[in-house]
């Protein structure tokens, strides 16, 4: 697991033994592609020990399962609250030994007893420069309000929506030929870059966290 050198705001994180991922999914999972991808050459240093999907039929799990990775579905329909489906994944993760989660498109805010049961330990990836459009279809808010550089967005996850220390940005330039879709699809490129290299950095350590901002020793 990553550990902590204190419990107090400011902590310098180290490298634990456990690299070991959890991947939420809703959808086609491009962004978990990127993750096999990047594990797969070397660039990033960790394992993807379990895909779980809140959507039988997510186009990511069949992307784990054709390398190999271990899948859950979990729909939400199945359990009687959001905390009981929280305490579920929770659960699953624990039970494969999870160091970091990572949402890739998973469409369902999680509950606050989750984000404290993975204390800074679970990172998103977001379609806008942050705290700039967040929320759904970041790429298209972007678009409609006339921005000249929009740009991806790799975060803590907190309570707060889209809200958690910052641990890499990525820029691209809005063209006047640009539309919602074109610029989503630019958006993206940056996404599967920098996201692996995000995970690669927290699984190092050595960062701390001094109020909203994320800090590299």
């Amino acid at each position: 697991m990553i550990e902590n050198e204190t419990s107090h705001a400011g902590q310098v994180t180290h490298a634990g033994d456990s690299r070991r991922l959890g991947v939420l999914i809703s959808g086609r999972g491009s962004n978990l592609q990127a993750m096999i991808a990047a594990v797969a050459d070397g660039r990033l240093d960790a394992a993807i020990v379990v895909v779980i999907s809140n959507r039988a039929g997510a186009g990511g799990l069949d992307r784990a399962r054709a390398a190999g990775i271990e899948t859950v579905v979990l729909e939400y329909g199945a359990f009687t609250s959001r905390e009981d489906y929280d305490a579920a994944l929770v659960a699953e993760l624990r039970r494969q030994e999870v160091s970091l989660v990572c949402l890739a498109g998973f469409m369902r805010l999680l509950s606050a007893s989750f984000v404290e049961a993975f204390p800074n330990r679970i990172l998103n990836i977001h379609p806008s420069l942050l705290p700039a459009f967040p929320g759904l279809h970041g790429q298209d808010q972007a678009w409609r309000y006339g921005v000249k550089v929009a740009g991806a967005t790799v975060h803590i996850v907190t309570p707060e929506l889209d809200g958690g220390p910052i641990v890499s940005q990525a820029t691209v330039a809005v063209e006047e030929n640009d539309t919602p879709a074109s610029l989503a699809a630019k958006i993206l490129v940056e996404e599967h870059r920098i996201y692996p290299e995000a995970i690669g950095v927290v699984l190092a350590g050595g960062w701390r966290i001094e109020g909203r901002r994320f800090l590299r020793s």
